[in-house]
């Protein structure tokens, strides 16, 4: 892998030792110079001896033949050195671009796709929905780090943060810095096609690895100066649940059932020949029949693993299992069948006795708790989706509500208004886009006038 250390010179400051490697797209150069400068990419103007730095390739930038030390120049301003733009003439919808028209119509900023990243796109922005988590990361002080220091977390936690606000700008973002640091924590997210480009990579695996980030860096909300329920992590506080697990051996009846505690971050809907709700595919999945050692037999035995919900997360995110190992082909085969998923979800009869009789009081008229959800009810706030026949092809793309039944369409760098209808269209059944991972969220109640009244007393 072709590295170099090159000296980059901005204005007054320069920067040493700057490694440069150009088995990369140039924009993830940029990148770098990015978190060292705070100059967009689309800003800066890269030269050596006259020669400016394209953004597609190497070409012209012979860097390999420069000695150790090279001074790299980079030119550009800082967004906000930049003088303001002048008031623009009225223009008619009929006469925008999308991107004007995005911005007129209110829709989110889009995501370039640099090359088979709509995997980490589709994520970014299902995962920006969740406004408790936006707000833990623009608390977060910690800086996407440079020089060959890596730091997974913070500087994944960090780049996502800088993300989110460039694009609460309302302009499409190539998240370049992102990615770089996606590579560097994950190299096999920078793995290469045949082509030279980067490889297609699985979508939920990139939403697990994110999560699992910000889960080391972001601290629990805090309410009254205390954390609720002790949780570490606004992950566990607001995307983390619990399982009451029963272990029965089948082979041993004297053998007592052993009950433990699992915690997930994520349901698994698993999509057999008789599943056709998503609901069955997760009841399914909460009592099956696994193999282990008996301590009481001195073998492996088959035992029936029970799972029941004893907390419910404030967000729940549902991954339906559509892919497998096809071994004749060596590819991760995907399952295309049609299993419909609810708008408007109910996760009461997945709970314990306990948890439900917690739930009771609240399913007639439920409210807001701090990080969990205790009426059962949740409400689909977004879908990511894949379209093709194996995880390492096809593409991605995420589905996300603005408000109300109004949706929006996020595919990559294109950003469109879209019907519940559409949403619904996605359960499966063909080549069109099938969910691959669904994000619910809490289902609260208006309060009436009076109840506002003595909420904010």
């Amino acid at each position: 892998m072709p590295q170099y250390k090159v000296k980059v010179k901005w204005g007054k400051e320069t920067y040493p030792d700057i490694e440069v490697n150009t088995d990369e797209p140039p924009m993830l150069f940029k990148a770098q110079l990015f978190a060292l400068t705070g100059v967009q990419p689309e800003r800066q103007k890269v030269m050596i001896k006259g020669v400016t730095l394209k953004d597609g390739d190497w070409d012209n930038f012979r860097i390999k033949r420069c000695i150790y030390g090279v001074t790299v120049l980079l030119m550009g301003s800082k967004e906000e050195d930049l003088p303001k733009e002048p008031v623009e003439k009225t223009v008619f919808v009929e006469d925008m671009n999308e991107s004007e028209l995005a911005t007129a119509l209110d829709l989110p900023a889009g995501l370039t796709n640099l090359g088979n990243t709509c995997y980490m796109n589709a994520t970014v922005q299902c995962l920006k929905v969740v406004p408790e988590l936006k707000e833990a990361l623009q608390k977060f002080q910690g800086g996407v780090a440079t020089a060959g220091n890596v730091l997974p977390a913070q500087s994944i936690t960090a780049a996502l943060r800088d993300l989110y606000s460039s694009m609460d700008k309302g302009n499409t973002v190539p998240p370049i810095v992102l990615l770089q640091v996606l590579h560097m924590a994950f190299p096999r997210f920078a793995e290469k096609n045949d082509h030279g480009g980067f490889s297609q990579q699985d979508a939920n695996e990139c939403w697990t690895e994110i999560i699992r980030m910000l889960q080391q860096k972001l601290p629990a909300k805090q309410l009254d100066g205390s954390t609720t329920e002790q949780f570490k992590s606004i992950i566990d506080q607001y995307f983390g649940g619990t399982f009451d697990v029963e272990l029965k051996c089948v082979e041993a009846e004297e053998e007592p059932v052993s009950k433990s505690k699992e915690q997930f971050l994520q349901l698994s809907c698993f999509i057999s020949q008789d599943v056709r709700y998503m609901f069955s595919g997760l009841k399914n999945k909460m009592q099956e029949q696994i193999t282990k050692k008996s301590s009481s037999l001195d073998r492996d035995a088959v035992y029936v693993k029970t799972s029941k919900i004893c907390r419910l997360p404030a967000y729940l995110t549902i991954q339906f299992v559509r892919f497998y190992y096809k071994e004749k082909e060596s590819i991760n085969a995907k399952i295309l069948k049609d299993v419909k998923f609810p708008l408007d979800f109910d996760a009461f009869e997945l709970c314990t006795p306990e948890l439900q009789e917690k739930l009771a009081p609240m399913r007639a008229k439920f409210k807001a708790n701090l990080g969990s959800n205790n009426s059962g009810y949740y409400t689909l706030q977004a879908v990511l989706t894949h379209r093709g026949r194996s995880s390492s092809s096809g593409h991605y793309v995420g589905w996300v509500r603005q408000s109300g039944d109004n949706w929006i369409k996020c595919d990559d760098d294109t950003i469109s208004p879209v019907t519940t209808e559409d949403i619904l269209k996605l359960s499966g059944g063909g080549d069109w886009h099938c969910a691959y991972v669904l994000l619910y969220g809490p289902r609260l109640l208006e309060l009436t006038q009076s109840e506002e009244k003595m909420k904010t007393e």
